[in-house]
């Protein structure tokens, strides 16, 4: 069922509005945030429930409970916090949704959780250092990286501990921002933010894999802020890490939390600059342009001009070029 037909079934119903809410997929699909659901499922509450159980006179409740592919009434406890009003029907809100199917840990819900989260921190970037603020944890370091794909270079990481009250329109990925504004936002981040800085570079990055110098620089750039203040929590941009404080670990971080974002920025203008500073050298292969990914003009000028200091030699392209090198 889609929008228009959960509406048209709703309406087909006898019983008073206030009486009941519209909970799981049917309140997703009616505030568009899935397209379509098999059936309704309505929550009200227990005292309804119980007296209507007791009536089956009832007719129109008992063909809410015949109909069970499309209706089903459920008691549960909620208040008016957790209700959007849609067409005088009453909805359970996005965040209530998600609440409910992360404590069913469900397997099939998996997929909706995650898009349900990131609708929401896309609304509000704060939403998991506010989470944690509630339960007494105030320093929060958000950590990630720039800089796995390169053929050339280190891997870059950077940990960022914002105020409680920082804000910082538009912050977010620092891949979805212009260099201008990356360029702006990162000088007030480093005014403005208790922040350290990982680097690990091309030969570390052959001899224990890209994997792992990540991780590593992630924990160098954490223990640079350790040095200033007693982190409590830490949030990372997908990848796990092995700390003695706790972490939590979120896939598309540097888009759901601020603290991320404010580290994917910091991270990214510092290698940026790198490889601007390399472009000056040597100014033929396009450092300042490509930043050191393969693109085609990049595979170009290592054909043509050869490889410099710097490679990282494990990577295939370098590693094809260094073979012919070799016969």
């Amino acid at each position: 069922m889609n929008r228009i037909d959960i509406l048209d079934h709703l309406k087909k119903l006898k019983i008073d509005k206030d009486d009941y809410i519209v909970i799981g997929g049917a309140s997703l699909v009616v505030q568009e945030i899935i397209e379509d659901t098999p059936d309704i499922d309505l929550s009200c509450s227990k005292e309804f429930f119980d007296n209507s159980k007791l009536d089956r006179s009832n007719d129109e409740l008992r063909d809410v409970l015949k109909i069970h592919d499309v209706f089903s009434l459920s008691p549960t406890f909620y208040d008016e916090e957790n209700v959007i009003i849609i067409d005088g029907y009453r909805f359970m809100t996005i965040e209530k949704v998600l609440e409910v199917k992360r404590s069913l840990n469900r397997k099939k819900d998996k997929k909706v959780i995650e898009k349900l989260d990131l609708y929401l921190c896309l609304k509000d970037n704060k939403r998991y250092e506010r989470e944690l603020y509630q339960k007494g944890i105030n320093i929060i370091g958000g950590v990630d990286e720039v800089g796995r794909g390169p053929l050339i270079g280190p891997v870059v990481a950077a940990c960022t501990v914002l105020p409680h009250d920082f804000e910082l329109k538009g912050l977010t990925d620092s891949k979805k921002i212009s260099e201008k504004k990356r360029n702006e936002y990162y000088d007030y981040l480093i005014e403005n933010t208790i922040y350290g800085i990982g680097i690990v570079g091309p030969d570390i990055i052959d001899e224990i894999n890209i994997y792992e110098a990540t991780k590593l620089a992630m924990k160098q750039a954490i223990d640079e802020v350790r040095k200033k203040v007693k982190l409590e929590h830490i949030l990372i941009d997908a990848m796990p890490l092995d700390l003695d404080i706790p972490t939590t670990s979120i896939i598309k971080g540097d888009l759901k939390s601020i603290s991320i974002s404010a580290a994917s920025v910091i991270a990214k203008v510092t290698r940026d600059n790198m490889l601007i500073e390399l472009d000056k050298k040597y100014p033929e292969y396009g450092f300042a342009k490509h930043k050191g990914y393969p693109t085609k003009k990049h595979i170009e000028a290592i054909n043509k001009y050869g490889l410099i200091d710097g490679y990282r030699k494990s990577y295939g392209p370098v590693k094809e070029i260094l073979e012919k090198v070799k016969q």
